[in-house]
């Protein structure tokens, strides 16, 4: 290092003006993310709402209901349903997907989307069906993937006005006025008697609360900065004192073993 520096005397003004360039343009960056992000945090309500399910035949084992808001989740359960039917939950004119995995991994995530694209394990249609095997069943479904799964997301917008218009939009855009069916069948497809069967629908409402421009932590985000830029330039400085000593270590190991050995005979 000694040598480098006297073959080389502009070699640590260098660096330290290069470790000054790249502070400046590191806090240049968090400055201009943290005053003029383009982005916006909103939030929505994320609720869960019991429907209230009507019967045309208060014998038979079908249910219907109207909804117009703008869901995320759609969860069916039934209770003491017979063994060896199924059950069929029909929108009448929203798409939505089903997975018998919703719900049912380690911890609750599977959600139907896999890296920004719906998982080839849910399947969109109109009407989806489940057997009863035990009496007890729920069925779960994603009906909208716009919106913000845990009531949070991010736009990017030229100012709020606009992303509090965009967001507005996509939540109207997401509401549909639709009739949801519920069915307990056998096997021949025939409605069950309804006696003794309870049947309850939920849905994941979503409703505009609030939009904020996204900002970082200015002194978070610096700490962060300087962190990294000491550590590049302490690998920079290292690893070269490593070599450096190691070759210092070796030279010294060899002339020991070169005075301990005995000269040759003549």
């Amino acid at each position: 290092m000694e040598k480098a520096l006297s073959r080389n005397p502009n070699m640590l003004r260098t660096m330290i003006g290069l470790g000054l360039v790249l502070i400046i343009v590191l806090s240049f960056a968090v400055h201009k993310n943290t005053m003029n992000s383009e982005y916006y945090r909103y939030e929505t309500t994320n609720d869960g709402v019991v429907l209230s399910l009507e019967q045309a035949d208060v014998n038979l084992s079908e249910w219907y209901v109207t909804t117009m808001d703008a869901y995320t989740w759609i969860n069916l359960t039934v209770f003491n349903a017979p063994v060896d039917t199924s059950l069929v939950l029909t929108s009448s004119s929203t798409i939505w997907h089903h997975s018998p995995l919703l719900g049912e991994d380690a911890d609750g995530s599977f959600n139907c989307e896999e890296y920004e694209e719906v998982s080839e394990s849910c399947e969109g249609a109109y009407s989806h069906s489940m057997s009863i095997e035990n009496g007890d069943l729920t069925m779960r479904g994603r009906i909208s993937f716009d919106l913000p799964i845990e009531g949070v997301g991010y736009v990017q917008s030229e100012n709020s006005e606009e992303a509090a218009s965009f967001i507005q939009e996509m939540i109207n855009d997401s509401a549909a006025i639709t009739t949801w069916t519920i069915k307990i069948v056998n096997d021949e497809g025939e409605v069950i008697d309804s006696l003794g069967i309870e049947v309850e629908l939920e849905v994941v409402e979503h409703q505009f609360v609030d939009v904020e421009e996204f900002k970082l932590k200015p002194f978070q985000e610096t700490l962060y900065s300087l962190a990294t830029l000491i550590g590049c330039f302490g690998l920079m400085i290292v690893v070269p004192m490593m070599a450096y000593f190691a070759g210092v270590w070796k030279a010294k190991l060899d002339e020991e073993v070169r005075l301990e050995s005995p000269p040759p005979n003549k």
